[in-house]
């Protein structure tokens, strides 16, 4: 389960043979059912989780009381409530299993030791959230300046598994229209 993640290690050049063990002797599996939450809005989030197979869906409550699907993550990718973690605060937001997911989890404070370990580490959690601002940064603009037909193509040519995994009415969320956009979108795109 963990080779992925020894593999994502091994390509930042910046880690050591012993920086790699230390890494993923912390990292522990855990597995979540369909539809089951990893975190809940009003919980403080002390964890990062690599997933190694499964999607899940960050979201929200809007003022209006209705969902909103600001996330979508897929194998080989890191995931937590980031905000919360970094400042120990209650988050906002809910992560949820699509499907049956599998993860390997490091908590904070074994994060914040490996961090202090080394150079290497340093310079890859530096790397992790540069990644993420990065990430969000990508997802503000693509929702401001492309339209919703190459947000949903670009979407299926990434992750063509995500018709079977999603419901609709979270694609239609997260790509910020309603479902009776998306179905539009669909049948003008098959």
């Amino acid at each position: 389960m963990k080779e992925m993640l020894e593999k994502i290690f091994r390509s930042f050049n910046d880690l050591s043979e012993d920086d790699i063990e230390r890494g993923l002797a912390v990292f522990t599996p855990k597995f979540y059912k369909k539809n089951e939450l990893l975190i809940e809005a009003g919980k403080t989030c002390d964890w990062i989780a690599f997933i190694s197979s499964g999607t899940l869906r960050n979201y929200y409550f809007s003022s209006k009381d209705e969902e909103v699907t600001y996330c979508l993550t897929f194998p080989n990718t890191f995931i937590t409530a980031y905000s919360s973690f970094l400042t120990g605060k209650k988050t906002f937001e809910y992560i949820q299993a699509l499907t049956d997911v599998e993860v390997l989890v490091i908590q904070k404070k074994q994060y914040q030791e490996l961090i202090r370990s080394s150079y290497g580490w340093l310079k890859f959690s530096n790397h992790f959230t540069e990644q993420s601002y990065v990430l969000m940064e990508e997802r503000l603009l693509m929702l401001q300046m492309v339209s919703a037909e190459k947000r949903y193509a670009d979407l299926i040519a990434n992750h063509p598994e995500i018709i079977q995994q999603v419901p609709l009415k979270y694609i239609a969320s997260y790509l910020g229209i309603t479902q009776r956009h998306l179905s539009r979108l669909r049948s003008q795109l098959s």
